[in-house]
C-alpha cells in the first residue's frame, strides 16, 4: 500500500491532473474526494481505468473481426485476396458468412487483456515519468513524456496479447487449422510448444509500440489543439457530450497515423503467425518494400474507426466510474513565472 500512496501524493503535484486534485487538502478522508470523484493517481484510479481500457479494446477489436479478417488474408495471400470487396466475397463464396467470425474469442480475449495494460499502465507510467523529471519539464515535454509513457505500457500489454493473437491469425489464415479457439490453441501448444505462441512477440513489439505511442501522443496533442483552435469555448463550459465528441474526433485523427505508423509490422505478424517456419526477415526479403504496404486502406479505414471508438469507449467509462477526466495541461505557475522574468530581463 506504501507504493499506492506515493504514487496518489505524486498525482497531486502532476501536470495532466485536474488543478482541484493537485490542491486537495490533506486532511481529506482517504479514498474521497470534494467532488465526488475517485481520487487522481490512487489504486482504484489506475484499477478502474484498466477497465475502461479492457472493454475499449475487447469491444472494439471483437465488433471489427470480420474486416480485421479479410485484412488478415490480402496480406499473407494477395494474390487470391485482392481487396476490400473482392476479399470479403471471396470468404463468403467459399466458406459462407459464418467464417467473417473467425477468430473472435482470441480476438475478445486477447485485446481485453492488452487494453487493460494499455491505459492501466499508461495513466501509471505518465504520473510516475511526471513525477520523476518535475513538474515543469513535465510540461514543456509532455509529448515526449506521452510517448514514453505509452511505449512503457505497450511492451507490458503485448505480454497479454501475444498468445490469443498468434491463435486468432492462425485461425484465420491457415487453411489446416481449427477454425475455433479451444480447438487451435492446444493444436499449437501440442505442435510449437509455448513458444509457438510468443515467436510473434518482437514483431508484434514493433507493430504495437509504435502504434500506440502515436495513438496516446498524437491524441493527447490533437485534443489539446482541438479546444485550442477549433471548440468555441472552453473545455470547461462544453456538456459532457461535447466533450466526448471532442474525444472521437481526435480519436479518429490520432487512429489514422497510427495505421500507417505501424502497417509494415503488422503484415510481418500475420505471415509470420500464418507460416510457422517463417523468420521476421525472410517474409521482408520475400515480400519487398511494397509488398510490406499490402492492406493498408482497409487497415486504415478499420485503425482509425477503431481507435476513435476506443478512446469514446475508455472517457465514457471515466464518465460512468466518477473518474477524473483532467482538462488539458496548463503551464505551471511557477513556469509562468520564470518566463515572465525572464521576458522583462530581455
Amino acid at each position: 500500500m506504501g507504493i499506492v500512496n506515493e504514487l496518489s501524493q505524486t498525482a497531486k503535484a502532476n501536470p495532466f491532473g485536474l488543478p482541484c486534485v493537485r490542491s486537495a487538502d490533506c486532511a481529506a478522508p482517504k479514498g474521497a474526494s470534494d467532488d465526488g470523484l475517485v481520487p487522481y493517481g490512487s489504486g482504484k484510479y489506475y484499477a478502474l481505468c484498466g477497465i475502461g481500457g479492457m472493454l475499449s479494446c475487447g469491444i472494439t477489436h471483437t465488433a471489427i473481426v470480420p474486416l480485421d479478417l479479410v485484412k488478415c488474408r490480402i496480406q499473407v495471400n494477395p494474390e487470391k485476396y485482392k481487396g476490400i470487396v473482392s476479399g470479403f466475397r471471396t470468404t463468403v463464396a467459399e466458406e459462407g458468412f459464418r467464417a467473417l467470425a473467425k477468430g473472435w474469442a482470441p480476438t475478445a480475449i486477447g485485446y481485453s487483456m492488452q487494453g487493460l495494460g494499455k491505459f492501466g499502465f499508461y495513466e501509471l507510467f505518465k504520473v510516475v515519468y511526471a513525477d520523476a523529471i518535475g513538474e515543469e519539464l513535465a510540461y514543456e515535454w509532455r509529448t515526449t513524456l506521452y510517448l514514453a509513457a505509452s511505449a512503457s505500457a505497450e511492451f507490458f500489454a503485448d505480454m497479454l496479447l501475444a498468445p490469443m493473437e498468434a491463435t486468432k491469425v492462425r485461425i484465420q489464415t491457415s487453411p489446416g487449422a481449427p477454425p475455433t479457439l479451444r480447438g487451435c490453441a492446444p493444436m499449437i501448444m501440442k505442435n510449437e510448444g509455448l513458444s509457438g505462441f510468443f515467436k510473434g512477440l518482437p514483431p508484434l513489439w514493433m507493430r504495437q509500440i509504435p502504434y500506440t505511442m502515436m495513438k496516446f501522443a498524437c491524441f493527447e496533442r490533437t485534443v489539446e489543439l482541438l479546444y485550442k483552435y477549433a471548440v468555441p469555448k472552453p473545455r470547461s463550459e462544453c456538456s459532457k457530450s461535447e466533450q466526448l465528441m471532442v474525444t472521437f474526433v481526435a480519436g479518429y485523427i490520432a487512429g489514422v497515423f497510427c495505421a500507417v505508423v505501424s502497417h509494415p509490422a503488422d503484415t510481418i505478424v500475420s505471415k509470420l503467425n500464418q507460416d510457422s517456419s517463417a523468420s521476421a526477415g525472410d517474409i521482408v526479403k520475400k515480400l519487398g518494400f511494397g509488398g510490406l504496404w499490402k492492406g493498408l486502406t482497409p487497415r486504415i479505414i478499420m485503425i482509425g474507426t477503431l481507435t476513435a471508438l476506443q478512446w469514446f469507449i475508455y472517457d465514457s467509462v471515466k464518465v460512468a466510474f466518477k473518474l477524473p477526466r483532467p482538462p488539458p495541461p496548463e503551464m505551471p505557475a511557477s513556469l509562468k513565472a520564470k518566463l515572465e522574468a525572464q521576458g522583462k530581463a530581455h
